[in-house]
């Protein structure tokens, strides 16, 4: 009996752990994606204040995420080999100092440096890590862990989308044409103070550790090439990255241009183009991604591509409302096409992470991430130049709309054919 006892009490306290380790990496991605959207949300002003061209604005969130993809192989590689705890605090703090210090850049150069260098790779090292020390901890409710985890994304933007653009403001009715700059320094102090706090309370999940750590490769070159051949080789994987390629260019896409174009098209001000391009858009996707992820856990007990089903589906009936914006200026159908598309994407979302590990080594998973993550966003780094140019070539961001949904439609059917073809056997593989 007192054997049963103290077994009992770990076991307890091992559930508890997972949660608040949950709660914690919550409250980090949080803020990862809040610093992104403060960005977007006073692109206006930056540009307004160094006098740039909507391309070279693009150019700077190209920058960003190019230098973010190519170092996103390292943070992978030092996610499987190192403590993923310190991978993940260190990342923070040094991401939310770059942060700060964008907004002290008064010139090209410097935003360049600090937003796209500092800040790109401070983030790099956050990403692997995180996912791989929350898959760790949730096996059986992984699906829904990653579900509840990516409501941080949807808070994250919808929260900077606002504070972002009323801090900017606020601070320009005090120092005309700098008020971008304080959105910039507060959302950093914010990730400084989270960083801190993490060093206290985050812990490794030992035994999983140590047994993945014996078989991680010491050099990070072999362990960023296994990542990517992993993926590259297994068809399911591959598919994945490749929707996920399609995801990120469709978002990064529309996140770097939609404040803008209500501020230009409709004449809202910084604070409330910043709440509306994002408050409708995730209020839905934090309602589909809960949705989804309950769904993914009960299904794929029994058949494992519902997973990668469910990322097809929301792909291609998230593409209906990017058509639809592409032909409407009415305020209430815009709103409405935004909670549409977030609700659909939040389905990829909720399962992409479950997908991954279900097809790659446990060993491999945070290489495995990094090589999905860089060609993901090596991928759409290219959204904000090209809509750029566009944007700069016919006067309008509404044209490039329907060209975005056409991705995502492409990128679903794809998904689902192969889900078919391919998940089971490469799910079988890793349970041999």
């Amino acid at each position: 009996m007192e054997k049963t006892k103290a077994d009992a009490a770990p076991a307890k306290e091992r559930s508890w752990v997972k949660w608040e380790v949950l709660l914690l990496l919550w409250m980090a991605y949080l803020l990862n994606q809040g610093d992104r959207q403060v960005f977007n949300t006073v692109l206006p002003a930056i540009r307004e204040a160094l006098n740039l061209t909507d391309t070279s604005v693009g150019l700077i969130a190209t920058i960003f995420n190019l230098f973010y993809a190519c170092c996103v192989p390292f943070g992978g590689w030092a996610g499987d080999r190192f403590s993923r705890k310190w991978v993940v605090t260190v990342a923070i703090i040094f991401w939310s100092v770059a942060t700060m210090f964008t907004g002290l850049a008064n010139g090209v150069f410097l935003l360049i440096l600090m937003r796209s260098v500092a800040t790109g790779g401070g983030e790099a090292f956050f990403g692997p890590a995180n996912y791989s020390l929350l898959g760790q901890y949730h096996t059986d409710t992984r699906a829904r862990a990653m579900s509840i985890h990516q409501t941080a994304y949807y808070v994250g933007v919808i929260l900077a989308g606002w504070l972002a653009g009323l801090i900017a403001d606020r601070f320009d009715a005090i120092n005309p044409g700098n008020g971008w700059k304080y959105s910039f320094i507060i959302f950093g102090a914010a990730g400084i103070v989270w960083g801190i706090l993490m060093i206290f309370r985050l812990k490794d999940k030992e035994v999983t550790d140590s047994a993945e750590r014996r078989k991680a490769v010491q050099n990070p070159l072999t362990a960023i090439w296994q990542g990517f051949r992993t993926v590259f080789t297994t068809p399911t994987a591959l598919m994945l990255t490749i929707g996920f390629s399609g995801l990120i260019f469709v978002i990064t896409g529309y996140m770097t241009w939609m404040p803008a174009y209500l501020q230009e098209e409709l004449g809202q001000t910084q604070a409330a183009a910043g709440f509306n391009s994002m408050f409708w858009t995730y209020l839905a996707a934090f309602a589909g991604v809960l949705i989804a992820g309950v769904l993914s856990d009960r299904f794929a007990s029994k058949n494992r591509k519902v997973r990668m089903l469910l990322q097809a589906a929301g792909l291609v009936l998230g593409a209906v409302p990017l058509f639809v914006i592409g032909e409407s200026k009415t305020v209430w159908i815009l709103y409405l096409c935004f909670a549409g598309w977030g609700f659909f994407r939040a389905f990829f979302d909720a399962n992409t992470y479950a997908v991954l590990y279900d097809v790659t080594p446990p060993h491999l998973h945070a290489s495995c991430s990094s090589a999905m993550i860089t060609t993901g966003f090596a991928v759409g780094a290219f959204a904000p130049v090209v809509l750029g140019a566009m944007k700069d070539s016919m006067g309008s961001l509404q044209a490039t709309f329907p060209l975005l949904g056409v991705i995502w439609v492409a990128c679903g059917l794809l998904m689902a054919v192969v889900s078919f073809t391919s998940y089971q056997k490469d799910y079988d593989k890793m349970t041999l």
